[in-house]
């Protein structure tokens, strides 16, 4: 399945640029993380729900690489070109052996079914 975006025929060569680049850095760093990491969870400050996934693997035993970036206060634009990358609107965004698995209580349901330990390999 695919999610529809807006074709780049009908994007204008300007804004085409501004969206290529949106902090390009961060999704680069995101990506080189997942890259040499088996598990990359991407969370923020305040939000309960990358705590709760980053205890669902300390209790599994499972290493994982933790990426931060602000809180509800701060750091929103970069979040949002995160979450544009990504095509997943909530924190964390939780990465297995370079797959997007979703959030914390996808995780949950993963382990919950044997499924993440197929995925870890």
């Amino acid at each position: 399945m695919t999610r529809p975006l807006l074709d780049q025929a009908r994007i204008h060569p300007a804004a085409l640029a501004q969206i290529s680049n949106y902090h390009v850095d961060l999704i680069t760093e995101v990506e080189a993380a997942v890259a040499a990491n088996k598990v990359v969870v991407v969370g923020m400050g305040i939000n309960p729900f990358p705590a709760k996934a980053r205890k669902i693997l300390e209790r599994n035993g499972t290493p994982y690489k933790y990426l931060s970036y602000g809180n509800y206060f701060s750091f929103w634009r970069q979040r949002l070109a995160l979450k544009l990358w990504s095509g997943w609107s909530t924190f964390p965004l939780i990465f297995v052996n370079g797959t997007l698995i979703g959030g914390a209580t996808d995780l949950q349901k993963l382990m919950d079914n044997g499924e993440f330990a197929r995925l870890l390999g």
